[in-house]
């Protein structure tokens, strides 16, 4: 037996319906946001505003990429972060915000497919290790729903916001 990769290698019959595996749209986020800060610069401007932005975090947790998700929006509208990064950090930040715009949005932009190739091209090109995220996003980019982002984040939120208030004890 062979494997071809970049196929769709079926081994054995799986368990469940690959039609029915449902990532939730804020564990897309925090997966390609903990990629993100990962191949970060860690010497670069970018990292250092990311690590002065948020004192209360420890260091280990901004190296690792550990956002949550108010963490991440407050990052997505900040003008200045955007500018501190280098041009291919910049690159692979744009993508990550059209990918929770035009992908795990409210709705999915007609040219969906194109938005996440270049999230995975500018991804490659800052170093970023896969996880499980990308290759399960691109191996179901045809199972994901229209409307992938109407799902409620609420208990994701909660769940976040809960540790946090624990590690803060």
């Amino acid at each position: 037996m062979s494997l071809t990769p970049g196929e769709k290698n079926v081994v054995s019959t799986p368990f469940v319906l690959r039609e029915i595996i449902y990532l939730p749209p804020l564990h897309i986020k925090l997966g390609f946001m903990k990629n993100f800060v990962k191949g970060m610069d860690k010497t670069g401007r970018g990292f250092e505003y990311a690590r002065n932005k948020f004192p209360n975090m420890s260091d280990a947790k901004i190296k690792k990429g550990i956002f949550i998700g108010p963490q991440i929006r407050e990052m997505v509208q900040d003008k200045q972060f955007n500018e501190d990064l280098n041009e291919t950090e910049r690159n692979a930040w744009l993508s990550l915000k059209r990918i929770c715009k035009d992908f795990v949005g409210s709705h999915k932009a007609a040219n969906y497919q194109d938005v996440v190739q270049d999230q995975l091209t500018s991804y490659k090109a800052m170093g970023c290790n896969v996880s499980l995220e990308i290759p399960f996003l691109e191996s179901h980019l045809d199972s994901f729903p229209e409307n992938l982002g109407e799902v409620s984040d609420e208990h994701g939120e909660r769940f976040h916001q809960d540790i946090m208030a624990m590690e803060k004890r």
